[in-house]
């Protein structure tokens, strides 16, 4: 969410935003909205104003008859405010929903473009293996290294549902704890977040299109059984499964003013992660590769209002991921996401990918995203400023250090060997205490 003088002063560049990332969002019925909501309230104020007036003027009144009078008049003004009272919240809740839509303005050096297809790569890492035979897919291998089962997971969960079983479970707990011990050695303050939440973490992150859940098109999972509050009565606040840590990571400081010299504030959030695919029916129906449950370590930096900053924040952010990816071997890519292909309150976004040769393409392993102070407006997070003492929103970004299962797709294919067997990498043999998986006999 944006500033709403922000957006008066920068209309063109909302106009241009939105029309780059595809939104269907119209800024002049928001400034629309805006006016009706200040003249609602101001009418309002007004009568609520000449209500109080009354009030001392009937404890003030020197007979009876000016009191009768204050009090008739009282009446008639009370009824004023009760016509005027919807119309403000009317106006006002209009005005929030279209704030909500507000995209977030891109970088100027943001690439243009329609969709995924447009997205640019700007940086490789590692070269991509030559076979001297016809490399299997992670869905044969892992079938004949007995490291997960399919048709299990899908009898138990539905689809998309998977076990992972025996050393792919070693290898998928092996890449979590590499990554959180990477992140603790940069710095990053390791931390297990709630993935059971409230709607407010989700609103505030950007996941929610509007002001509420949409199961349509909101790809989260909401708990359908009620819960209690501390003093055993049905809550009423809906409950939800977090698809990252960015949500609980982000809200953490919610409703909170830090210090200017805590910034930049470093975390890293270890989470089982629960995504619904609401848009991705249909695609990558086999395997590991989309699923609605993983695990994954997130990255999350809440940083001072200043974009310079943020964008080295972002490749410090990005070059842990990249570092821990060549530490495991793996061939990756760097892609710099174009603007069609960019979420509502992205500012600036990239995307990791590693050669999964059995696949026979790049496959995203994650994202880092810039989102400015479009998250932290939300989660009303600030900072005073140290000369004027005036409270700034952070900056707040976030990207992905490692998940569990498109990393261990990645390796499986890329270091498997003609025998069936699959090469351990060196910095997960101490998880694994093996350095070769060997096919089932």
């Amino acid at each position: 969410m944006l500033d709403i003088q922000f957006i008066r002063d920068h209309r063109d560049e909302i106009v241009r935003a939105a029309k780059g990332k595809r939104l269907d969002f119209d800024v002049d019925a928001l400034f629309a909205a805006d006016r009706d909501r200040i003249e609602a309230a101001q009418a309002l104020e007004a009568a609520q104003a000449q209500k109080n007036g009354l009030n001392q003027k009937i404890a003030s009144a020197g007979s009876d008859g000016e009191r009768a009078a204050a009090i008739a008049e009282g009446k008639a003004i009370k009824e004023r405010i009760e016509s005027l009272e919807p119309a403000a919240r009317e106006t006002k809740e209009r005005f929030d929903a279209l704030m909500a839509q507000v995209p977030n303005v891109v970088a100027p050096d943001t690439p243009a473009g329609e969709s995924d297809e447009d997205n640019v790569e700007v940086a490789r890492k590692g070269d991509i293996r030559e076979f001297p035979f016809a490399p299997k897919d992670h869905i044969a291998l892992g079938a004949s290294l007995g490291l997960f089962d399919l048709e299990r997971g899908t009898k138990v969960a539905g689809y998309r549902g998977y076990y992972l079983t025996g050393d792919g479970a070693m290898l998928a707990m092996g890449l979590m704890s590499f990554a959180l011990s990477k992140m603790a050695s940069k710095g990053y303050v390791p931390m297990i977040p709630p993935t059971l939440v409230k709607g407010f973490p989700l609103f505030g992150s950007g996941y929610f299109k509007g002001l509420e859940y949409d199961g349509e098109v909101d790809e989260i999972y909401q708990v359908a059984s009620g819960d209690r509050d501390a003093d055993g009565s049905e809550s009423k606040e809906r409950k939800f499964l977090v698809g990252t840590a960015e949500p609980s990571l982000l809200a953490f400081h919610s409703g909170e003013t830090i210090a200017a010299d805590r910034l930049p504030i470093r975390y890293a959030g270890f989470s089982q992660c629960y995504r619904s695919e609401i848009g991705s029916y249909g695609k990558d129906t086999k395997g590991l590769y989309r699923v609605h449950e993983f695990m994954k370590v997130e990255q999350v930096v809440l940083a001072p209002a200043d974009p310079a900053l943020a964008d080295t924040l972002q490749e410090e952010m990005l070059g842990i991921t990249e570092e821990i990816l060549t530490d495991l071997g793996l061939p990756i890519r760097r892609i710099r996401i174009c603007a069609g292909d960019m979420g509502t309150g992205k500012y600036k976004a990239f995307d990791v990918e590693a050669w999964m040769p059995g696949l026979g393409r790049w496959g995203e392993l994650g994202s880092a995203s810039n989102f400015t102070d479009w998250q932290a407006r939300r989660l009303e997070v600030r900072y005073a400023d140290p000369d004027t003492g005036r409270k700034i929103p952070v900056y707040m970004l976030n990207n992905t250090a490692l998940t569990s299962v498109r990393p261990l797709i990645a390796i499986l294919e890329n270091f498997q060997e003609s025998d069936g067997s699959v090469v351990v990498p060196e910095v997960l043999r101490p998880f694994v205490g093996k350095d070769r998986l060997m096919p089932n006999v």
